[in-house]
């Protein structure tokens, strides 16, 4: 089967598609004939090794594994021992392993029946995102009144989470490029700031937390906008250096005085795909897919993604 795959660390240059084996459906999997997969920052991480901290389990000097890819969606076409929630045929999303590729492997577990109304390539686009947006807010309690800032908000995990905190009750202030706010209007974001023209810091007090999804601004900055037992969740970040990348503004967060920071640190869990089935059932989210690249245009996809060229999501497909 074909793949977009990687030997080496490096930038997008180091990105090929071949010819790989074909997973096999093992106790507890299915395997997916891929329509659409994600583009994410992680499969930018990995293919970069950046931090090269990551490099501990992905492999010192080279990748111990070729393949990229989790977010999946598609047609089940084969069934391991043990599993009696899907058959061949049906169509799921969710979470998988080396999903970049023609054919994936994936736990029942972390799959969903696609929704009825939502395109495969738009429910490649959730998973993810879909999961991290879900587990940031969490860390909040009650999101019913509170006034809450989220960065990022035009990009993947920052669309996700406008929506579900405006659902929720927040009052969302949406902190993004100019180019995408009519895009964040109408996810549900009450207000919008642009980055670029105006500092989102520089009122005091005004917001109960702020979702960090991008990072760029130094966390003295948010001490000063967030109110007393408020909550600066780090989300996400592309800053850093080589070694620690985003974790070294966790790290130094507890040394910011006054300040209360979280970090998140998302994992993919079966429940939070079953929650994203049931929001994009019953219309709470909805995909943020905006455009569709081939695996051959793979490298054009994950420079898109990190030039933060469109709105919302990315997905390729075969």
């Amino acid at each position: 089967m074909r793949a977009v795959v990687r030997h080496e660390y490096g930038d997008t240059s180091v990105l090929r598609v071949e010819e790989i084996d074909e997973p096999e459906a093992e106790p507890g999997t299915v395997v997916v004939e891929v329509a659409a997969t994600g583009v994410n920052m992680a499969e930018w991480h990995m293919m970069s090794g950046e931090p090269t901290m990551m490099r501990l389990v992905t492999g010192l000097r080279r990748p111990k594994r070729p393949g990229l890819g989790q977010d999946v969606a598609g047609t089940v076409v084969g069934v391991g021992p043990g599993v009696e929630s899907f058959a061949v045929g049906d169509h799921v999303f969710g979470s998988a392993r080396v999903s970049w590729a023609n054919f994936a492997s994936a736990s029942a577990d972390l799959l969903q029946p696609v929704p009825p109304g939502v395109s495969l390539a738009q429910a490649a686009a959730v998973p993810m995102s879909g999961y991290t947006a879900l587990q940031a807010p969490r860390t909040l309690g009650t999101l019913a009144v509170k006034t809450i800032a989220i960065t990022g908000a035009g990009g993947g995990v920052g669309s996700y989470a406008v929506q579900l905190a405006a659902k929720r009750g927040a009052h969302v202030t949406a902190i993004c490029s100019a180019s995408k706010a009519t895009f964040v209007r109408d996810l549900g974001a009450h207000d919008v700031v642009n980055y670029a023209t105006t500092d989102p810091t520089s009122r005091s007090g005004c917001f109960d937390a702020v979702l960090d999804f991008a990072g760029g601004l130094p966390l003295s900055h948010w001490r000063r906008v967030i109110t007393p037992g408020g909550t600066l969740v780090l989300g996400g970040s592309e800053g850093g250096g080589r070694v620690l990348g985003p974790m070294d503004r966790s790290l130094r967060a507890p040394l910011t005085r006054g300040l209360k920071a979280v970090t998140l640190m998302a994992s993919t869990r079966g429940e939070d795909i079953a929650e994203l089935a049931f929001a994009l059932a019953s219309g709470e989210l909805r995909s943020t897919v905006s455009q569709t690249y081939t695996f051959d245009q793979a490298a054009e996809a994950v420079d898109a993604l990190r030039g933060a060229v469109h709105a919302g999501k990315i997905v390729l497909t075969p």
